[in-house]
């Protein structure tokens, strides 16, 4: 997201030394340059907006089903915790995790919100 929004900015310098060199007058500059940063300012907030739904989407993920990749996306949680995690299975709770010392409780503070057992 970071990329898309500098994207966006070199574009908008390149198009103004762009239009700096060429032989349009000031007014059709500043007209252009106008344009430019509208389109930055939408482009801005709609990287914001997506930073905002992304870090508020809080998809639980199941203890007892999830597979390694969606195990190994929760906030510090590895490759190798989340096997371990898929080796220890059922679990009755989600704190089992930090019971069976699969992770410490600072790790399970992190990703307690994320976490659900079905049954």
């Amino acid at each position: 997201m970071h990329r898309l929004l500098l994207t966006s900015v070199v574009a908008v310098f390149g198009s103004l030394c762009l239009l700096a060199c060429t032989n349009q007058n000031p007014d059709q500059i500043r007209q252009k340059t106008a344009e430019e940063t509208a389109a930055i300012k939408r482009d801005s907030k709609a990287v914001a907006q997506g930073i905002k739904d992304g870090l508020s989407t809080k998809r639980s993920v199941d203890l007892n089903k999830a597979p390694k990749d969606d195990l190994s996306s929760l906030p510090g949680i590895t490759a190798q915790q989340a096997e371990r995690i898929i080796a220890e299975r059922p679990y009755a709770n989600t704190h089992q995790l930090v019971t069976r010392r699969i992770i410490s409780e600072d790790e399970y503070a992190q990703i307690q919100d994320r976490v659900v057992v079905g049954r």
